[in-house]
């Protein structure tokens, strides 16, 4: 049985200059609870790893919605991502000098985090050779395989991962609905500490173990849900 916590305890856990992957697609699939206590509690200097930034108008009507509410309050100081553009605010305090935003394609975003996850040494990919990007901080090196060009680019870890499962039993096994499940499943490997928010909490074996998308033995805390 894994430790249950409220979304006030989870986001205590999370200290000012953590590095946090947030799981979901443009704010669907992010553990909102949690991002909400995070946001009350005010830490800052921390890194996001995310594949985008949210929104600021979100499809429930709310302002600032999931993980954007950390970039409105400024608590961001790094971002990793694939897609800023639906969250104007990130582009503002870049260009301001408050933020270091790293774009990184999300193909490759996905395999750094699997690599990470993995304990490779990193992924090799095309994609980018010949560009600027040659130059990035993630990029270890060009590696020439059989007269084809390679960037080599570094694994990401993370401190934290937070999830949000719309099905979490008590064991930890979780089930994501539809294309929440997003970036998710690497990232419950890469993180030294996995919180998942349960939109329900059900018993363990209410999840088909077929079902099973991140398995509960990756999984250190979960957020209580509804059906708590």
């Amino acid at each position: 049985m894994k430790k249950i916590i409220t979304p006030k305890e989870a986001a205590e856990l999370i200290p000012d200059g953590a590095s946090v992957m947030f799981g979901g697609f443009m704010g669907c699939g992010n553990a909102h609870k949690t991002v909400a206590e995070m946001a009350a509690l005010g830490r800052k200097g921390m890194t996001l790893i995310s594949n985008d930034a949210s929104m600021q108008k979100g499809p429930d009507g709310s302002t600032f919605y999931g993980i954007a509410q950390l970039v409105h309050n400024k608590q961001f100081d790094k971002v990793i991502a694939s897609h800023v553009g639906l969250n104007p605010e990130i582009a503002e305090q870049m260009n301001a000098g408050t933020l270091d935003v790293t774009l990184i394609p999300q193909g490759s975003l996905v395999e750094m985090i699997r690599a990470g996850g993995a304990g490779l040494g990193g992924i090799l990919t095309p994609t980018g050779y010949g560009t600027i990007v040659q130059e990035a901080s993630h990029v270890h090196s060009v590696v020439d395989i059989d007269g084809k060009p390679y960037l080599l680019e570094r694994p990401i870890k993370a401190d934290f991962a937070l999830l949000c499962g719309f099905k979490v039993d008590r064991a930890g096994n979780v089930w994501y609905k539809g294309t929440t499940r997003n970036f998710s499943v690497a990232m419950a490997t890469a993180a030294k500490t996995v919180i998942v928010e349960a939109d329900n909490l059900v018993e363990i074996g209410e999840i088909e173990p077929e079902n099973v998308m991140t398995q509960g033995i990756l999984v250190d805390y979960i957020v209580s849900g509804k059906g708590a």
